[in-house]
């Protein structure tokens, strides 16, 4: 018999055995009680013990097969047994996770924050997964704890004059710069350090306006560990020489991971009250995570026996980034871990594996946005907005199927949070568009609104508006997109609100 190549075969089948274990196990926890008492009893082992920790001189992978244990030189033991239920043998052989996930948020502004409260919220609740502690950087600035705040009191000294953010936060548990009046988990660590909030984080969040997400993956490069996987919640596009490409894709080209996307109706302050939404992540999970030994050093060192391989970007194409394989002693980074992480009771999440389509549905939103609140400062009303939103959807469908064909799934657009409804919310109460309507009314330049109204936040419509036109003009496209081009030229003073629907209207 070739021991090797059954001790091969057994690796093989039992790392896909824990990682559809495992992925059941979260997804379980995030279903009713009533539904998951169903799903425990019908699928799942009745009881999950703490997993032992790993032992690398003496492993042992369980097949369902008659022979007796096989000591084999140089390779793990290998035990088979037809006595043993195949639930447990599954449940003895996947509980091998000896270490947690460490999340960082990169970014505390208001959205920042929101993501902040819920995954702290869910790494408490979950720390047989993560760890509970989780870092947040904050881009350090001084700030006065409003006299009307929460949590002021004259005899505290964080309320007297000019404090340190990170102070405040730690303090008080409270943004009172960007999320004021919010109540944050004990749990969430406000870090004025960049380098050390990475640190041995297996996930980061990246949550930052995307004109600053370039510069900080400068700072982040060797900082993190070399198979450390992103979610980014950054609504835009990077627009270079090369072309255009998703925040995603560039976070990950620059730190050599993998990293998905989180877009959706999600306005920061009703998400931080608590109020009821939904929200689409995407993410297509590396085919060969957990397969690696873990190292033995912290970040940013790596094991000699690591791995890579290739995986296809937003484009459809091979990436060159050669991905380090997530180690075997973490839980698999999965859709269930997803959603173990970011599902709340009043922040429900749909998982797809359209990256592509989820963040640019939270990209062209905002330039749609813009417009919509163009010509509501004008006073035309609802069906004006609704004009636009058809308009600019047809678009986004168009923009995603001509420039992203090999990657993207249009329904995203006109069935996922990220899409149709997130471009309903933002038209109707988001910054882009209130700051774009308050230019109209008040006969001011949008980035003199931006500088009055969002507390040193940013606007992300009118950024992203310039770097879309730029894209579509080299591709000698610009025509086929008006709505999109009616936004850029009323930004730049080179054409007037009131004539955008004879703009947009199609030419015969």
């Amino acid at each position: 018999m070739n021991y090797s190549k059954l001790a091969s075969h057994a690796t093989t089948t039992t790392i896909a055995l824990r990682k559809s274990f495992l992925s059941h196990r979260f997804l379980a926890r995030s279903l009713p009680q009533r539904s998951l008492a169903t799903t425990t009893t019908t699928t799942t082992p009745t009881s999950i013990t703490s997993p032992p920790a790993p032992s690398s001189l003496n492993r042992r992978i369980i097949l369902p097969c008659r022979h007796t244990t096989l000591p084999l030189r140089g390779q793990p033991q290998i035990r088979c047994s037809s006595t043993t239920p195949q639930s447990s043998q599954a449940e003895m052989s996947l509980n091998t996770n000896s270490k947690k996930h460490k999340v960082t948020v990169i970014g505390s502004g208001n959205w920042g924050t929101a993501i902040s409260k819920i995954v702290a919220e869910n790494a408490a609740e979950h720390s047989d997964i993560f760890h509970e502690t989780v870092e947040m950087w904050v881009f350090e600035e001084k700030v006065e704890v409003p006299k009307r705040g929460m949590h002021f009191k004259s005899s505290n000294p964080l309320c007297q004059g000019p404090q340190n953010l990170t102070d405040v936060i730690n303090g008080l548990h409270e943004n009172v710069k960007y999320l004021p009046d919010i109540p944050l988990p004990k749990n969430l660590h406000a870090n004025p350090s960049l380098e050390d909030a990475v640190r041995d984080s297996s996930i980061l969040i990246f949550n930052v306006p995307h004109q600053f997400i370039i510069r900080i993956c400068d700072q982040l490069q060797g900082k993190i560990l070399p198979y450390a996987r992103g979610i980014s919640c950054i609504k835009g596009v990077d627009v270079t020489e090369e072309g255009v490409s998703l925040f995603s894709e560039t976070i990950g080209k620059k730190l050599g991971i993998y990293c998905g996307s989180l877009s959706g109706a999600n306005i920061a302050n009703e998400v931080a009250k608590e109020l009821w939404c939904e929200t689409t992540i995407g993410y297509d999970p590396p085919h060969l995570d957990s397969k690696a030994p873990t190292p033995t050093e912290g970040s940013p060192s790596q094991s000699q026996e690591d791995l890579s391989f290739e995986h296809k970007d937003s484009s459809g194409q091979y990436s060159k980034v050669k991905l380090r394989p997530l180690p075997n002693d973490y839980p698999p980074i999965d859709h269930g871990l997803l959603k173990a992480l970011f599902h709340r009771p009043y922040f429900h999440v749909r998982l797809v594996s359209d990256v592509a389509g989820v963040a640019l549905g939270g990209a062209l939103k905002n330039i749609i946005a813009v417009a919509a609140g163009f010509v509501d400062g004008l006073g035309w009303g609802d069906n004006a907005k609704a004009a636009v939103m058809r308009v600019g959807l047809l678009e986004m469908v168009k923009f995603g199927s001509q420039f992203f064909a090999n990657s993207i799934d249009t329904k995203t657009f006109t069935e996922e949070s990220a899409g149709v409804a997130d471009l309903i919310t933002s038209c109707s109460g988001g910054r882009n568009f209130r700051c774009a309507k308050l230019s109209v009314q008040r006969g001011a330049p949008i980035e003199e609104i931006e500088r009055q109204e969002l507390n040193g936040q940013k606007l992300q419509g009118t950024l992203t508006a310039a770097e879309v036109n730029k894209f579509l003009k080299n591709q000698g496209v610009e025509k086929d997109y008006p709505l999109f081009t009616a936004v850029y030229r009323i930004l730049q003073g080179q054409m007037r609100v009131e004539d955008l629907p004879s703009f947009i209207e199609p030419k015969l």
